[in-house]
């Protein structure tokens, strides 16, 4: 017998989204007010359950609602005014989208009388982020309102995660009702519901291609984390005792400290990892897509392997790379019933030793590694942060080089512990998300790696941070410059500058030129009432790192390095393995 639904007593829409809310068991929005919003946060105003962090801008309470997600698991929630309020959303929404992040974004709308007649401040938020959202929803019979609200949660939680957006105009969130509270949710398609579930026959197939491999790897993506499947595949690994290579959506999906890791790979990963996968024989892709980061060339992508898809998601089978067997299922439960098989059956583990031996050659020859410096070197800064938080922390990065170093020379044996935006790669996302992330592990040291030019796009949360009393603390790797856009004009540009100096070009500023260092980072933080330091001498690094991590506040280090290095190895768009650089 189906659970009854609810009615709920007399009240205006706007107080019905936040009972929906609280009983989807929000406890925290990320939420700017403007005109066509006002009546959602008067409503906010008048509960105790649910925590409004005000950003100081659409975006970076987008993010932050994101850094929320990732770190807990649990659905964001983002809300802002219509028009410019709503489109200030869109990059954090495309960024859950390609990244299968849970994110609820709710918007007013103007009045439904001005709909479609250019009113102040509308846009068509709707139409606008279909291609980019799991669904879209404009409310405009109040009486739908419950519904809508209890399916959008379905929708980005379940299955493959992902934003959904709701749309309100404003004389929805004014009219008065009595809500009506679904117990559940029903999909005309049966696709949305189905429990996606690989078959024990799939399952044995995968087996038996274990059985027969001299060389098999595991390739596992994000998929593991949003499924929590981190357990299953560790028990899976270990039990046919095979190496996995993680995607940087993956990263701690399996621990990197395991003797079977061979931590991650793509264009910036492992070239240990990257040449185990190019030479397997087997590849058992797991939760992860084929993105180009990974394949490159995808003519030339593990091109001796049989390949095995498990995805939850159909669509991704096939797309990119087509593969010998692909089986639609969640991961959790393919890898939970595949050890359950590999237990009934007293599978043995097929003979690997030599190419274990070889990967263990090619892993203890081509370590991450960096040549030292009179100066402070970003991978030597991270690598002190690592040794001084023991690994225990929660990691976000903004977008270029400070991001790969971060993957590269911080060891993450816990999922949700790096976050970072990796599929649209949206420079100024660290900082906000290190904020979802501490609001959501108050109890972790939260520390955003970030770049100069990055940190710079969302400097405004500071303010955020230190009024809403959130001790997200930041490592700024100042070069000066767009670094990863500077080591392309490097690589293949010869050296062009194009608009990727962010000081005076005149008085470039750098470990051998302080006078020349733009922006001030240090006193910008002070006038945000936040404490900061700013880092030249590698005798002072490792003291003022702890001083970062001791302050019981937000902090800003500024660490000051040279801009002439370059992240290593890299296989150059659209190339193969067989042509990564590794100098």
């Amino acid at each position: 017998m189906f659970p009854k639904a609810e009615i709920g007593r007399e009240m205006k829409g706007a107080d019905a989204v936040v009972e929906c809310l609280i009983r989807e068991g929000v406890d925290t929005i990320f939420a700017y007010p403007g005109g066509a919003s006002l009546e959602l946060h008067q409503s906010l105003a008048h509960t105790d359950k649910i925590r409004t962090i005000l950003p100081r801008h659409e975006q970076g309470g987008s993010f932050a609602a994101e850094g929320y997600a990732r770190a807990l698991g649990k659905v964001g929630v983002c809300m802002a005014t219509s028009g410019p309020g709503a489109t200030n959303l869109i990059t954090a929404i495309a960024d859950a989208f390609m990244d299968s992040i849970p994110l609820v974004a709710i918007t007013g709308q103007v009045h439904i009388k001005f709909i479609g007649k250019m009113a102040f401040q509308e846009t068509d938020f709707y139409g606008m982020t279909l291609p980019i959202v799991k669904h879209s929803y404009l409310i405009t019979d109040v009486h739908e309102l419950p519904r809508i609200f209890k399916e959008a949660f379905h929708l980005a939680r379940s299955g493959r995660p992902g934003p959904v957006i709701i749309d309100i105009p404003k004389n929805v969130q004014q009219e008065v009702f009595r809500p009506v509270y679904p117990a559940t949710v029903e999909f005309s398609n049966p696709y949305v519901a189905c429990a996606h579930e690989a078959t024990d026959d799939q399952l044995k197939q995968i087996l038996a291609l274990i059985a027969e491999a001299k060389k098999p790897m595991i390739y596992a993506g994000g998929g593991i984390i949003s499924a929590e499947a981190s357990v299953a595949l560790k028990t899976f690994a270990e039990s046919t005792n095979i190496q996995v290579a993680t995607t940087l959506m993956g990263l701690g999906a399996f621990p990197e400290s395991h003797p079977l890791s061979m931590h991650w790979f793509g264009m910036h990963g492992a070239a240990y990892g990257n040449w185990a996968v190019d030479q397997c024989d087997l590849l058992l892709c797991l939760g992860a897509r084929f993105d180009d980061r990974i394949t490159g060339d995808t003519s030339k992508f593990a091109s001796e392997a049989k390949i095995v898809h498990v995805d939850i998601d159909a669509s991704e089978h096939n797309k990119n790379k087509t593969v010998q067997l692909a089986v639609v299922s969640d991961i959790n439960y393919a890898l939970t019933r595949l050890n359950e098989l590999i237990e009934v059956a007293k599978f043995t583990p097929p003979e690997t030793s030599a190419w274990h031996k070889l990967v263990a050659k090619w892993k203890e020859e081509h370590p991450f590694e960096y040549e030292p410096s009179k100066h402070i070197q970003p991978q030597e800064a991270i690598s002190v942060l690592y040794d001084l938080t023991q690994g225990d922390a929660i990691i976000t990065t903004g977008v270029g080089q400070h991001q790969m170093w971060a993957a590269q020379f911080y060891r993450f044996n816990k999922p949700r512990r790096f976050i970072s935006s990796l599929g649209l790669g949206a420079m100024g996302f660290g900082y906000p998300a290190a904020l979802g992330a501490k609001v959501a592990c108050p109890d972790l040291q939260v520390i955003d790696i970030d770049g100069d030019g990055s940190f710079a796009m969302n400097i405004q949360e500071l303010a955020t941070a230190k009024i809403e009393k959130i001790a997200a603390k930041v490592i700024i790797l100042n070069n000066q410059h767009l670094g990863m856009v500077v080591q392309w004009e490097d690589r293949f540009y010869d050296s062009v500058r194009g608009n990727t100096i962010l000081g005076d070009e005149k008085n470039i500023g750098g470990p051998e030129n302080i006078d020349g260092l733009y922006p001030d980072f240090v006193k910008i933080a002070d006038g945000y009432g936040v404490a900061g330091r700013r880092v030249i001498k590698k005798s002072e690094l490792k003291a003022a790192i702890q001083e970062m991590l001791d302050h019981d506040g937000p902090y800003v280090l500024d660490v000051i390095v040279p801009y002439s290095e370059h992240v290593l190895p890299m296989i150059p768009a659209g190339k193969s393995v067989k042509e990564m650089l590794l100098k």
